[in-house]
């Protein structure tokens, strides 16, 4: 599904769903012509993927060789054994998840202002907390850094979401799925039915198509 084909209401999940996480994968081309994933924090703002890193290495040597790239992010929820829904096969057996995969064009940030913007925003992920002074270009403790480290942007040319919560069970094995896990009872359990409950049809006529 492409970006431009989500509804309004998908999209703010979506949205959502970036803002809430702080790690990804980004795929890049390799100069031995392999692709190269390399983890990293990330954040969204303003419809962009930004990330941090040192001007030199691979990494930058091949987003500068090609703008190009891919970035990924997914959260595992819960997972979901056979046995839950059938006591013999082992084909029921899956995980529950939300996923988004991005192809756009990576620039590197030259403005200071949009660089202290784009860390900042790492620091609310990574540091929610505080105990730091606000990043901005005036401040002399950071004015050298910023013009030191390299921010990067991401545009997103396309977006693909996948949110799996059993929206394609009957509605007797989806039954059997949630009173399992409420049964099973693990930290991302609850989680996990309270979204079963929010994109299934059995239970949410308005549940999302994602």
């Amino acid at each position: 599904m492409r970006r431009k084909e989500f509804s309004v209401q998908e999209q703010q999940e979506i949205e959502d769903f970036l803002r809430s996480m702080s790690f990804g994968f980004l795929g890049t081309s390799g100069e031995d012509g392999y692709p190269h994933i390399t983890p990293l924090n990330y954040t969204y703002q303003n419809g962009h993927i930004y990330f941090h890193g040192s001007k030199a290495g691979s990494k930058m040597k091949e987003l500068v060789k090609s703008h190009k790239v891919s970035f990924a992010v997914a959260k595992e929820f819960a997972v979901i054994p056979s046995y839950f829904s059938d006591p013999r096969q082992a084909c029921p057996a899956t995980a529950f998840f939300k996923s988004v995969h991005i192809r756009g064009i990576a620039e590197p940030v030259d403005d200071l202002h949009e660089k202290a913007e784009a860390l900042s925003g790492l620091m609310e992920k990574l540091q929610p907390e505080g105990g730091y002074a606000p990043i901005t270009p005036d401040d002399p403790l950071y004015t050298g850094e910023l013009k030191a480290v390299s921010v990067v942007r991401i545009t997103v040319e396309d977006l693909t979401a996948k949110f799996k919560f059993g929206q394609n069970l009957k509605e007797d094995r989806l039954a059997q799925v949630m009173e399992g896990l409420e049964e099973r009872g693990l930290a991302g359990d609850p989680e996990t039915v309270e979204m079963m409950k929010r994109y299934c049809p059995f239970h949410n006529k308005d549940a999302d198509r994602l």
